[in-house]
Formats: structure tokens, sequence, C-alpha cells
């Protein structure tokens, strides 16, 4: 194709407008870039807000604490404990707030796994709404029962659960918390049947429990275990594949229930959009904090393992999680009552 003289003319007048353009493109782009930069080296100028789903005394609460008292990071990190909905409001908050680093979230298996699939209608996106920080802490549940219930091991309370169908209720944090998909896979795997019974968190169903209003909570270990070495409730056993080494003489369910296995974890999340500078220095306090020889120690006595990655290691392992959860949900036909 050939062009006039005229088609050239115009096309070298559009060249020098587009130019300028361009120049003045680029040079936003590169601002951008140093504002970025400038920002991460300055952070944080401000107290950080760390948002708790949970009240406190629970493994996220613990966990928050841990990082707010050992952070080295120039502002205070201050816990705001927003508990209800299984989680689902306080990270609601984080999901809607500026990713500037400031607000974070303590996020579970629940808050950024499960829920997705057993609520109807979610506030937030589990994913696009959040940028991930790094894994913190992994845990079997530990299945503990009121000490006048008359089963001391998991055979005898599968068999107590068929002859009396739907006669026993189970405690748990919050609709969609692995403490409650641990008693609906439970249900699920053994052809039983019992209620349900959903609090704003562990502080509100630990009085029925031990008053037997519920009968039996797949609670953390780190909240459970204490209270089972104290004997104020029976330990039956644990959710994870292995033992814990917090309670090696606790069996596992899978012991008695081959394929079981329900594992909670909790992780560091920010809002979507958080520079990654942001993100790689909180991930690396993150690491050292929870790699210190008495943290370490702290979270082995409460059965908690120190599960620590990067912010893309976090990333694929919760995308792995939101599809196996989705399928138990499926399967077990659970739902946000």
């Amino acid at each position: 194709m050939k062009f006039s003289r005229g088609h050239m003319a115009s096309l070298r007048r559009a060249g020098l407008q587009i130019l300028p353009a361009i120049s003045l493109l680029s040079s936003l782009g590169l601002g951008l870039f140093a504002t970025t930069d400038a920002l991460a080296q300055n952070y944080p100028n401000k107290p950080i807000r760390l948002v708790v789903t949970f009240p406190t005394g629970g493994a996220p609460d613990i966990l928050a604490r841990l990082f707010s008292d050992k952070a080295q990071l120039g502002q205070p990190v201050v816990i705001d404990n927003k508990p209800g909905a299984g989680g689902n409001i306080g990270s609601d908050v984080v999901a809607k707030s500026a990713g500037d680093g400031y607000t974070l979230v303590m996020g579970t298996v629940g808050t950024h796994s499960i829920n997705g699939a057993l609520y109807e209608k979610m506030p937030y996106d589990m994913v696009k709404n959040f940028t991930p920080v790094s894994l913190i802490a992994s845990a079997p549940n530990l299945l503990v029962v009121n000490n006048d219930l008359p089963v001391k091991t998991v055979p005898e309370l599968i068999a107590y659960m068929k002859a009396n169908p739907d006669k026993l209720s189970f405690g748990s944090p919050g609709i969609g918390t692995s403490v409650h998909m641990s008693g609906e896979l439970f249900k699920s795997m053994t052809g039983t049947s019992m209620t349900h019974v959903p609090y704003k968190g562990r502080q509100f169903f630990l009085p029925d429990l031990l008053g037997g209003s519920i009968q039996l909570v797949f609670d953390n270990m780190p909240s459970a275990l204490p209270m089972a070495k104290e004997g104020k409730i029976r330990a039956l056993a644990q959710t994870t594949a292995k033992r814990s080494p917090a309670a090696p003489d606790v069996p596992t369910v899978a012991e008695s229930l081959p394929g079981f296995e329900a594992t909670t974890w909790f992780a560091m999340f920010a809002p979507a959009n958080t520079p990654k500078p942001i993100v790689d220095k909180l991930n690396a306090e993150v690491i050292r904090i929870f790699k210190l020889p008495d943290v370490a120690e702290r979270l082995k006595t409460i059965g908690l393992d120190p599960v620590l990655s990067s912010s893309e290691e976090l990333a694929k392992y919760q995308a792995s999680e939101i599809v196996k959860w989705a399928k138990v949900v499926r399967e077990s036909g659970a739902k946000a009552e």
C-alpha cells in the first residue's frame, strides 16, 4: 500500500502529537514505581491493625498476639477482635480496606477456604479481595466430649450416636469454621446424625460444653488440650492423619475411621493490591518471629505447628484448600443456616 505525501505528513504530525503522550505515560510509570518503592521504604509510619476474626483465647488470637508482641516494624501492631459469622465479619472489614499494609487479617481455613462454598452469599471474595502474606501455623482439631457422656473412644462414640440418632449436639465457634466442618465430615463418614450449634466464639460454647447443653466439640487443639489435661473435658481423638507431638497419647480419628482428616490452618492476608515490597516486608517479619526459639516452643506446647511460606506458596495452598473443602461441603450437605 502506498501513501500520498499528504498522508505521510499527517502521520508525522500524529507521531509528533503521540510522542509527548508516550513520554508522559512513561514518566508516570516510572513515578508510580518510585512512589511504590518510597511507600515500602517508609512503611510503616503509623500503627498497623491486625484483625482477628474470632474472640480472644483461640488459636487465631494467640498467633496474632505473638506477632504483635514480637514485631519489630517500628510501629505497634494493634489487635482488633471482630468475631461473628464464622469469621466473615472481620474478614470483610479487611477485604474492604485500603491495600496499604495498615490493615491485615489473621485468616483461617474457614474464612479463606471453606466459607465460599458454605455461604450462599459471601460479603467478600476469598481470593480476589486479598493479597496473601504468609502461612503461619497448622493444627489438629481435638474431638472432646463432656465428661458425663458415656464414651471414651471414637468407636464408642459412633456406636452411641447410631443408637441415639440426633440426641447429641456439637458446638463450634461459627458456621464454616474447621471446628464445624470437622463435625460435618465425621457425620458424613460415619452415617450418623447430630445437631450443629454455632456460637460467636469458643468462649461462648465452652460453658455449654462443660455444663452438658452440648456434648462434644471438634475444637482447635491449642484451645482444647489444656482443658483436657486438666480433666475438665475428655479428649477422644485428634483430626490430623498423624498424632501431634503435643498429644502423643491421643489417637487420631483416622485410626478408627480410615481416611478421616481435617487440618486447621492460619495465615496472614492483606487487602487486594497491597504493594509487593510491603507484602515482602510483612512476610519477612512473620518468618522471623515464628522461627524464634521461644515462639516455636510456645506453639509446640499448645499443639500448633509452624508452617511458614512465601506469598506465592500461600496463594497456591489456598487454591488447593478451596477445592478440597468445596468437595467436603458438597458431600456432607452442610450449609449456612
